[in-house]
Parts: structure tokens; C-alpha cells; sequence
């Protein structure tokens, strides 16, 4: 999701994941900025800067290097990772998660056309799925159905993040659009450098938000499952995705003349239906399990 008024992290982007909003228990909101230090420095090591490819990804390994140093137990180097060694420490968080986001960055420089959905969804398991775990492990839940739901709203996030950002993304040298899919409907690269929204254009973008879209409703139900302000922060992820997929669907998939952003009227709307997520269910409007709309979170 864009401007939500508050940092947020997202592999390659930090759009999608809230980090020490206002909604989050000030006893967790230096834990959630250390991880976002983490990652944001990682992700400009991958993305900033001049430097070439070569030296991007020798960078990312000696960063992975003073991660592999915290976990064999040698003293942390800098502020970004003492801060981050207190966090794994007080919260007993694994390892892996830091790794794969690692693999992500480094897979922005290797890898910059994707064949398949399938590739798309194994990025989305590095660069999106560890925040969503390493969150609910910051509260104490571990529950794996918790979990699953969690990597059903992150890939989908990720995956909106790439709707919206294809153009910002083609002019890094990225398409993140599934290349077969691209093919089926006779989308070029040309296309999406010239930012011509034609016919062919508008059906393969529905069908991208469509798929979206259910994937976010799938995981949905664990804004309802979780207790307390990491629910409201759910929620309103979930909410605000579905803002973001709405917008991408008015403009028929322009995202090059109009990338969608979350305004004030968005935010009122969403907190709305996050704070009182159960009440039209109760009287029978029941549809979206985030926010009990029946208009999908409209």
C-alpha cells in the first residue's frame, strides 16, 4: 500500500507492511522499526546508489555476513544490527526470515523477468511472507493457520505493490508481470515502456487485480482471528490493500497516468470498517472477512 502515514516495509519497495504506527503497542514499536532498519538499509544497498551489480550483490554478502556473525554469537557491529540482535534476543526470532529477505534484494539485481506466476510467488515468499511471520512472532502467536493467512495477505501485498508500481519498476529494469501471462494476452515490454493502456491491456489487468484481490479475501479471516491492536493493524492492511486494488480497477489498470495512493477519505473509510469490523456482519451484510462488507471492503 502507498502513504500510510507511517513508514512500512515491503522487499524493494516498504509499502505494505506497517512499522510503529500509532496502532501498534509502544512496547513493540522499537522491535518492528529495528527489522525495518534492517531491511530498508539492505534494500538500498540493492537498489541505491551507483554501483554496479557486481559490487551490489558483494555489499548484500557482507551484510549477510554480520548476520551470520549474530548468530553465532559474535558482537553485533553498528547501530542497525546491536539494534537488532536486542530484538532476536528479546523475542527469541528466527534467523531464516532475515535470510530470505536477503535473498529477495539479491534477487532484484539477479533476476529481472519473471516466466511464471510460480516465480512470482517464490519471490513473494522471500521478500513479503518473512514480515507477516516475524510479526506475529514479536506477539507471542505461533499458530500456523495464523501463519498461512499471513503469507496469503503479504504475497498478495506484494503483489499489488507490482500493479501499481510497474512503470517505477520498468524503468529499474524490472517487470515483475508474469511473462506467459504477458504473452497470452499480447502484452509487450514496448507496451509498458510507452505506458499504452489499450484494450488487451485493461483484460490482462483485471485479470491481475481479480487474482489479487482473492487472494488478499483468502487471508482476510486472520484480521478476525487475532486479538487486539496487531488485529486493528490487520485489518486495516487488508482494507487498505483492497483501496489500493479498487483504484487500480476505476482506472482500468493505468497505473503509468494514475498510480494509486490512499488519501485522508481512504483512511477515514478504513478505520471505520477496522474498528468496528463485526457490526454489519452482526446484521446479516456479512462478505469480506476483514472488514464484513459485502462489497469487498468498499
Amino acid at each position: 500500500m502507498t502513504n500510510l502515514n507511517f513508514q512500512v516495509i515491503d522487499a524493494g519497495h516498504y509499502e505494505n507492511f506497517p512499522v510503529a504506527s500509532i496502532f501498534l503497542p509502544s512496547r513493540l514499536r522499537g522491535a518492528v522499526r529495528s527489522i525495518y532498519a534492517f531491511a530498508r538499509a539492505a534494500d538500498d544497498i540493492a537498489d541505491e546508489g551507483d554501483a554496479v551489480p557486481e559490487e551490489r550483490l558483494a555489499s548484500l554478502e557482507q551484510f549477510r555476513g554480520q548476520l551470520h556473525a549474530l548468530e553465532h554469537g559474535e558482537p553485533p557491529v553498528g547501530p542497525i544490527f546491536n539494534d537488532l540482535a536486542r530484538t532476536i534476543q528479546q523475542y527469541d526470532l528466527p534467523y531464516a526470515p532475515f535470510h530470505d529477505l536477503l535473498d529477495a534484494f539479491s534477487q532484484d539485481i539477479r533476476k529481472t523477468r519473471y516466466a511464471d506466476f510460480g516465480e512470482v510467488m517464490a519471490y513473494c515468499r522471500k521478500s513479503a511472507n518473512p514480515i507477516g511471520r516475524l510479526l506475529l512472532k514479536l506477539y507471542g502467536d505461533h499458530d500456523e493457520r495464523h501463519q498461512a493467512w499471513s503469507d496469503g495477505i503479504c504475497s498478495a501485498l506484494q503483489l499489488i505493490n507490482f500493479l501499481q508500481d510497474v512503470a517505477i519498476d520498468y524503468k529499474k529494469g524490472r517487470i515483475y508481470l508474469p511473462q506467459d501471462e504477458m504473452a497470452k494476452f499480447g502484452i509487450s515490454e514496448r507496451q509498458i515502456a510507452e505506458g499504452r493502456v489499450d484494450a488487451l491491456w485493461q483484460q490482462f489487468m483485471k485479470t491481475q487485480i481479480e487474482r489479487a484481490r482473492r487472494m488478499l479475501k483468502a487471508g482476510a479471516p486472520l484480521g478476525l482471528a487475532l486479538k487486539g491492536r496487531i488485529a486493528l493493524e490487520t485489518r486495516l492492511i487488508v482494507l487498505g490493500g483492497n483501496r489500493i486494488l479498487e483504484k487500480l480497477a476505476a482506472s482500468r489498470g493505468d497505473m503509468f497516468k494514475h498510480r494509486p495512493l490512499l488519501g485522508l477519505a481512504d483512511w477515514f473509510h478504513m478505520l471505520r470498517h477496522a474498528l468496528w469490523p463485526a457490526k454489519k456482519r452482526a446484521t446479516g451484510q456479512g462478505g469480506c472477512g476483514s472488514c464484513g462488507s459485502g462489497s469487498g471492503c468498499r
